[in-house]
């Protein structure tokens, strides 16, 4: 089961609650299900009993019990356990949630962890404006980018832009200048008792478009533009996303060397080495199949798993350097695993080979799927 899966399973416990008379509330659209914290237990813990308490005019943690019964049902779900007020701590079957998972990346392959635009925030728009500065322009297009993967609508507006920006860094907005901070309106036909030819009158109703304040992206900014310039779109743009906001971003020549110092080429090597795998495997005549998985780290899947909160947080925080990271926790998990995916001497390829194989692919997705969020480039060969 993996977590999207396991938000489903949760909002599903929770509409059965409801048809049973157990509970009177709005069944949500979402259930954010993340690790657990400190005090928790089991693989992920979710919060929605909290959420719902109030409206359901129950304590927290009552409402946890009714949920706990209904999730514990759950195929894949193999304990419940309640903590602090009504934290809900879910344990899954680990070799089904495994194999799961995997098999889930691997069908939505670089959107893994994108939002369908129908489970998305429904007439959201979310308006990015930035200064005239390159990292203010980069983050707001890399912000942009991951917002549309969770199914929110964007507009970048910049008080200026250089030509350079768009060419070496590959950045684009959709308007520059001073923003007037307008709300779009919405038309709608206002109701009326009216048929036949009065209806081509129908009075209008004009109402505020679901929209967002502009949000300011204002990034502590790089003290050399000509320095950043100098090290093109791909280690520019990391040199601009990878550091958080409030800290100042290097651009200096650190971000080429092809060394295990440099975070992007570590990111950029283990995409590298999983698209190898790949080939290498059908050189000897096998291909991926998702299956049990032994010896593996269980940072790696806990870090694959973890992707689509990743993602949602990075857009509800405008954050790209929490993608950035975790890109780089991700191939830091991935690389000793890389050297054990295909056979050694003699062996011949079998069925653990196989899922290996198909785990290695799954990391070389979500590392190329948050590379193009990001805007750059995952090349198969290093």
């Amino acid at each position: 089961m993996t977590p999207v899966e396991l938000s489903r399973t949760v909002l599903h416990a929770v509409r059965r609650a409801v048809d049973a008379g157990e509970l009177s509330v709005a069944v949500p659209t979402r259930a954010v299900v993340a690790p657990p914290g400190p005090g928790g237990c089991g693989d992920y813990a979710t919060s929605i009993a909290l959420q719902l308490a109030r409206p359901a005019g129950q304590p927290p943690f009552r409402v946890a019990e009714v949920l706990r019964s209904h999730l514990a049902e759950a195929d894949g779900i193999t304990d419940v356990v309640l903590t602090g007020p009504g934290f809900l701590n879910i344990s899954l079957d680990r070799a089904a949630t495994d194999v799961g998972l995997v098999r889930e990346i691997l069908r939505r392959g670089p959107r893994y962890g994108y939002v369908d635009a129908a489970e998305g925030a429904e007439g959201r728009v979310v308006q990015l404006r930035c200064p005239r500065d390159p990292r203010a322009v980069v983050v707001a297009d890399a912000s942009a980018r991951i917002l549309r993967s969770q199914g929110t609508r964007v507009r970048v507006s910049a008080e200026g832009i250089e030509p350079a920006w768009t060419s070496v860094l590959g950045v684009t907005v959709d308007a520059v200048g001073p923003v007037a901070a307008e709300l779009p309106v919405e038309v709608r036909p206002a109701p009326v008792d009216a048929v036949g030819p009065v209806a081509a009158e129908l009075p209008v109703e004009v109402r505020p478009a679901p929209a967002e304040l502009p949000v300011d992206v204002r990034p502590v900014p790089a003290v050399a533009s000509a320095e950043l310039l100098s090290l093109g779109r791909d280690a520019g743009r990391w040199a601009l996303l990878h550091p958080a906001a409030h800290d100042r971003p290097r651009t200096g020549i650190e971000h080429l060397v092809q060394r295990e110092s440099n975070p992007l080429f570590r990111v950029r090597y283990a995409h590298a080495r999983a698209r190898a795998a790949a080939r290498n495997a059908a050189d000897l005549g096998f291909t991926a199949a998702p299956g049990p998985l032994t010896d593996v780290e269980p940072g790696l899947l806990a870090a694959l798993a973890d992707h689509p909160r990743v993602l949602a947080a990075a857009a509800d925080h405008r954050a790209p350097d929490r993608l950035a990271r975790h890109l780089v926790t991700v191939a830091d998990a991935a690389l000793p695993f890389l050297l054990t995916v295909l056979p050694r001497g003699g062996e011949k390829p079998s069925a653990a080979h196989r899922a290996r194989l198909a785990l290695a692919e799954a990391v070389g997705a979500v590392l190329a799927g948050g590379l193009a969020l990001l805007g750059i480039d995952a090349p198969d060969h290093l």
